[in-house]
Parts: C-alpha cells; sequence; structure tokens
C-alpha cells in the first residue's frame, strides 16, 4: 500500500483540503477516489473531509487506492527494466514486442510482461504506460506505477530517439514542422496533408557516412509515426521502414530506438534521465556506415 503525506506549510494555513491538495499535484479524479473508492483522508490520525481547512504543522496523508481488476493476462516476454520504483518504471523494449494488447496482437506483449513481473514480485497492479512506441521500434518506456504519477510524468516526460535515416543529411539541428494526417482509407498509414493535425520533430544529424546518416530526433508532438513519416517528406525515410519508403535489404524493422527518457520523479521532483544503448541490429547498421563516433548517449539532450 502506497501511502502519500503532505506536512502543512505557514502559508497554507486555513486552507480547504481539496484546495491544497490540488495544489501538491493531487488530480481532481483521485482526490473522489481516494474519498470514494480508498480509505479517505486524514490529518495526523484525525479522518479530514476535502472541505474542511488545514493548519500549519498538520502532516496530511492518505493511502491511494488498490488498482481496478485488469483483462490483462500475466505472460513471460523478454525485456529489461532499466528503472524501478514506487511510482514509476523504465521498460525496455526490443524490437517486436507491441506495448499493449490491440485485435492483432492479443497477447505476448509488453502489457502481459509487466504482469508477469508483478506476479512473480508476488504483487498486482495494472499496465500503465507513459510513452508509446511502435511495435518495432525497440528502446524505453515510461510507466507510471499508480493514478497519482501517471499525469505528474504525463507532464514531465521527455524523449530522445536515434534513429537511422537513408542519404545523408548536413551535421547539426533541423526541424519538421509539417502536419500529419490519415493516409486515405489506411488504418495504419499516415501522411503529410494541409488539413493534418500540427505536428514539429526536432532532430539533429550526429554523423554522415556513405549512405545513411543518424540523428537524434525529440518529437514535440506526439502524432502517430510522427518521426517516421516527417522523415520520409523531407526525402530520408528510415532504414528498413518499407511503410515509408525505406529499404529493409540491409534492415527487416525500421532503424527507430527510444534511447533517452527524462522525466521528474513524482513524489520528490527530482530531475531523473535514463538510458538505452543502441540495439545489436541498429548499432551493426551504424558500424557499418562509420555512424558510431564523435558522439555519446550521455550527451544527448532531451530538451535540444
Amino acid at each position: 500500500m502506497t501511502v502519500l503525506q503532505y506536512p502543512v506549510p505557514p502559508d497554507s494555513e486555513g486552507c480547504r483540503l481539496g484546495i491544497f491538495l490540488r495544489q501538491q499535484g493531487v488530480t481532481a479524479g483521485l482526490i473522489k477516489s481516494v474519498k470514494y473508492d480508498g480509505d479517505g483522508f486524514f490529518a495526523d490520525d484525525t479522518p479530514i473531509r476535502t472541505n474542511e481547512t488545514v493548519h500549519a504543522g498538520q502532516c496530511i496523508h492518505f493511502a491511494l487506492p488498490p488498482d481496478p481488476p485488469t483483462s490483462v493476462a500475466p505472460q513471460p516476454v523478454p525485456f529489461t527494466i532499466a528503472y524501478e520504483d514506487e511510482f514509476a518504471a523504465v521498460l525496455d523494449k526490443p524490437a517486436g514486442i507491441a506495448v499493449h494488447p490491440t485485435l492483432n496482437y492479443p497477447d505476448g506483449t509488453l502489457a502481459n510482461g509487466w504482469l508477469y513481473h508483478l506476479q512473480q514480485q508476488g504483487t498486482t497492479g495494472v499496465f500503465r504506460p507513459v510513452n508509446r512506441i511502435d511495435k518495432n521500434t525497440s528502446g524505453l518506456v515510461l510507466c507510471a506505477q499508480n493514478a497519482f504519477a501517471a499525469p505528474l510524468l504525463a507532464e514531465s516526460a521527455r524523449k530522445c530517439y536515434l534513429a537511422v535515416v537513408q542519404g545523408q543529411l548536413p551535421l547539426g539541428e533541423g526541424r519538421v514542422e509539417a502536419p500529419i494526417a490519415r493516409r486515405g482509407d489506411s488504418i495504419i498509414g499516415r501522411c503529410v496533408r494541409p488539413d493534418g493535425k500540427y505536428s514539429l520533430t526536432e532532430y539533429t544529424v550526429l554523423a554522415v557516412g556513405a549512405s545513411h546518416s543518424l540523428l537524434v530526433c525529440r518529437p514535440r508532438t506526439g502524432r502517430t509515426h510522427q518521426i517516421r513519416v516527417h522523415m520520409a517528406h523531407i526525402g530520408h525515410p528510415l532504414a528498413g521502414d518499407t511503410l515509408y519508403g525505406g529499404s529493409d535489404a540491409i534492415l527487416q524493422r525500421h532503424a527507430l530506438h527510444c534511447g533517452v527518457v527524462c522525466f521528474a520523479h513524482p513524489l520528490t521532483r527530482a530531475p531523473l534521465r535514463i538510458e538505452s544503448p543502441l540495439p545489436a541490429d541498429m548499432a551493426a547498421l551504424a558500424a557499418a556506415e562509420g555512424l558510431l563516433d564523435g558522439w555519446t548517449l550521455s550527451a544527448l539532450r532531451c530538451d535540444g
């Protein structure tokens, strides 16, 4: 059971509990859930209602309500845990595994694997991914461990993707600001189109080889296939990305990897940075093109 505690400072004297909790980052939805589905709120050892006032020196505390039942079945699925505590987890997903069950991928997903991990620890929970990546994109997926952490992680999370694109791009900074829409009647495909949703990808070209370039991409909006669509739009599709004009002669999946995730810890607000090196298939392609020299993962900045 996770219990949150908030000492009341002098400048919150006489504040209503509901307002005080919102000021601490507790969402209205969670306040309602604690009130009706949990054990309620306490000022020191005394129950307190949300319309009552708090006083300096009190310690407001409450237990997070239990997670709702989940229909996702625990299954052993290959992934590694890059970071884990009571509030957040960062999972390193290999290419070829979907993040959560869908009609096409009903099981064998990262969600199934996470529930299996919890089962092996003798506990239960739900899968709350803050960022989702495509089935054939590898790398880091940030997850919230509870309903309190989810909105705070979503607000603070920043991601860096490593991409190997076809062709030679000039070294240095670039950006693609182009609206993205569905491609025809396709459920999956996307395209740049004037009536699409605003989309912005900022990137830095780290290295250039004879036929490929290595980029770090920072999507500033969260559209489906955004990096893949934007790179294809400027004439440099990702290696292996046959959906958007890339060739799979060297790599049999699109060359995209979420290599860095930065976020503020939901409880302490301390900045955290989690890294994942290029997987073997992308590293082999990058090495063959001489793209691994002159940069380090630790030097990549989530905010540009």
